[in-house]
């Protein structure tokens, strides 16, 4: 299906004098994922919110299938699946009554307990039909929820931070489950803090103080990036991360094992022999390397101070 899913303009959601989504514009084709990217307190589960219909746009508006988030957000529920980032299914419950109590909620139609199967079947929960949720493992209740929230088949599923608090493995699985839903033709928009994560989405936004300060595509926002990027070799003590960073141009400086990762304003053409003649100032010898920029960088120049007052 072509065309676009969701559509803001302008999105806005106040609580008192605090400004938690701050005028955001969006269009979200269909069959994607597309990931929110931020730091907690970004306006990433807020926009969530809005777009779900649970809350109301203090400004602006947004669209999802058409229809407004304001006037048609009943006829909008019943198309989408969500998940919170805290386990909200009925932990006194097992796995099947979980499951028949949502199946109730949306009206699902026709042979419920074959459905019920099917989901059981598709998120490995058939050793859990028993098991109280409330017993389960993390990445257990993560498949329980999602089996939870796509049992009505939804057009959009809407995943706030689905995978904080669950292991690597859990992690990955639970992402090709969600590429199976997209290639299926369910659009999902999916909110996260792992840079691996955002990576995985067909398009994003990250997001800041509840706006948003860079979109697009993963790779095009990391060749887009305005910044170079230089990984330093034996540097690694705590004078030279020091001195790095008292550099006007410098965003950031990060340690990884025996490298420097250093982020320099893509205006400075000279960058390399300024840090080069800084560090032998100094009496450290070092190796000093252009790289390309990952996601991380990305994110950290977007989100710094005086880009977001921009």
């Amino acid at each position: 299906m072509n065309g676009t899913a969701i559509s803001a303009r302008q999105l806005t959601r106040k609580f008192g004098e605090k400004v938690a989504v701050d005028h955001i514009d969006l269009d979200i084709p269909f069959g994607r994922i597309y990931g929110f990217l931020g730091p907690n307190g970004s306006g990433k589960s807020t926009t969530l919110r809005m777009l779900c219909g649970m809350l109301r746009p203090s400004d602006g508006h947004a669209e999802v299938f058409g229809l407004s988030v304001v006037k048609d957000a009943e006829a909008i529920r019943r198309r989408l699946g969500y998940m919170p980032q805290k386990f909200s299914l009925w932990e006194d419950l097992t796995t099947d009554e979980n499951l028949r109590f949502i199946a109730d909620l949306y009206g699902v139609e026709g042979d419920v307990e074959a459905r019920i199967a099917e989901q059981r079947a598709t998120y490995n929960l058939e050793d859990l039909r028993s098991q109280r949720a409330g017993t389960m493992s993390g990445g257990q209740k993560q498949r329980l929820a999602l089996a939870a929230a796509t049992l009505h088949s939804p057009e959009l599923l809407l995943l706030d931070e689905p995978t904080s608090a669950v292991d690597p493995q859990s992690r990955r699985d639970f992402w090709e489950r969600l590429f199976q839903l997209a290639e299926g033709g369910a659009t999902i928009l999916v909110s996260t803090h792992y840079m691996d994560e955002a990576e995985r989405c067909h398009g994003l936004a990250i997001l800041a103080d509840g706006r948003v300060v860079a979109e697009g595509t993963p790779r095009a926002l990391m060749d887009g990036v305005e910044a170079h990027i230089y990984e330093i070799e034996g540097a690694d003590g705590s004078e030279a991360p020091r001195i790095i960073r008292e550099l006007p141009w410098v965003h950031g400086v990060t340690q990884l094992g025996i490298r420097l990762r250093v982020l320099a304003d893509r205006n400075v053409n000279d960058a390399e022999a300024q840090l080069d003649a800084l560090l032998h100032q100094h009496g450290i010898e070092a190796k000093i390397e252009r790289t390309q920029a990952s996601l991380e960088d990305v994110f950290v120049v977007a989100t710094r101070p005086e880009k977001r007052g921009n």
